[in-house]
């Protein structure tokens, strides 16, 4: 009996201890290897780019009457080159010039009355000192000399103004420039201020081209552009970026750029097609989709390929702008560096990660 439950006390012992080295040898099972999607990123290279656009002036002015009539003559057309001065068009002045005949006869009247007063004034006033007329008689032509001057002073006032209105008849350019739309004919009734011609200042002009809202964002004021007539591309004027508009069109996503040119030559004619390109631009930031950011604890992250050891780890970005799906940054990674471009919220520090060939840009 004893030998028996010796046995079976050792048996029990070799199972516990085979049970024991089975635990002790298994390891804990290691976490799957996951596959991913990813990148390499680098700037967006727009150097080479060019955009088409047309040649306009920094300043126009559109010109009108400045009083209603019927318009007697228009002296040049759509195209054509003007002067600061030259007459441009005229109404018919027959109404206001018949004013101006009225108030100038009623200034007449008007200074011989003052003339008149004057003189009984002048009378009244030598008899008062001899005692002849009355203090009140002085009063009289005082007053109404008065009254003379006030009606002298109102009718050139009338008569300046009635002046005034019959030279806007006369349509005159304020600038240098060219004509680049005409917009009445002889016989039309035009309105007061409404635009009969529109011209264009042809000293300063620029190359005015739009360009897609992604690529536009890294363009800024000040930044340097070679144009060249679209037709002859030998001929070339350089220019800096005066205005970027702040926001996309809704129906094309581009941005209108002005672009002011340096002494551009006589070719460079206002309407004239041009294709303008930048010269350079200082790319410091970099285009990622918006899958492949990562935001947590207020701040924005990405997942970074180590392609050696094949694993991910977190780094912290800095968004510059949003533009759709495309994300740019300006910090927190390099060029060249690759990254997970889809499933960010699943991964871990550290966690082995598995690139498909297929896959790989």
């Amino acid at each position: 009996m004893t030998v028996r439950r010796t046995l079976i006390a050792l048996v029990g012992l070799g199972s516990l201890a085979a049970l024991s080295g089975c635990s002790e040898n298994e390891a804990a099972p290691a976490p799957p290897v996951r596959p991913v999607l990813s990148m390499v990123v680098a700037p967006h290279g727009a150097e080479a780019a060019r955009f088409t656009g047309t040649i306009q002036p920094r300043f126009s002015r559109d010109l009108g009457f400045r009083v209603l009539g019927r318009v007697d003559s228009r002296l040049v057309d759509v195209g054509q080159t003007v002067k600061a001065g030259q007459l441009l068009a005229s109404l018919d002045p027959t109404t206001l010039s018949l004013a101006v005949r009225q108030l100038e006869a009623e200034l007449a009247k008007t200074e011989a009355q003052l003339v008149y007063a004057t003189a009984t004034r002048d009378r009244k006033k030598a008899l008062v000192a001899h005692k002849v007329a009355s203090q009140a008689d002085l009063d009289t032509a005082e007053e109404s000399l008065a009254g003379a001057n006030a009606a002298v002073t109102r009718g050139r006032a009338a008569l300046d103004k009635a002046q005034e209105q019959l030279s806007y008849t006369r349509l005159l350019s304020e600038t240098d420039g060219i004509v680049t739309a005409a917009n009445a004919e002889v016989g039309q009734t035009v309105n007061a201020g409404e635009t009969v011609f529109t011209v264009a200042q042809a000293d300063i002009r620029e190359a005015m081209v739009d360009v897609p809202d992604e690529m536009a964002q890294a363009f800024k004021v000040g930044d340097r552009f070679t144009t060249s007539l679209q037709v002859e591309p030998g001929i070339q004027a350089e220019g800096r970026v005066r205005e970027i508009a702040p926001q996309a069109d809704a129906a094309t996503r581009t941005r209108r750029i002005r672009i002011t040119l340096d002494a551009p030559p006589p070719t460079f004619r206002i309407g004239t097609t041009v294709v303008a390109s930048p010269q350079q631009i200082a790319r410091t930031s970099i285009e990622l989709p918006r899958s492949a950011l990562l935001k947590a604890d207020d701040r924005t992250f990405v997942w970074v390929v180590d392609e050696t050891a094949m694993t991910v780890s977190r780094r912290p970005v800095e968004v510059a702008a949003e533009a759709g799906e495309t994300i740019r940054i300006t910090s927190g990674v390099d060029a060249g560096t690759r990254i997970v471009t889809a499933g960010v919220n699943s991964l871990t520090d550290g966690q082995k990660i598995k690139i498909d060939p297929e896959m790989v840009p």
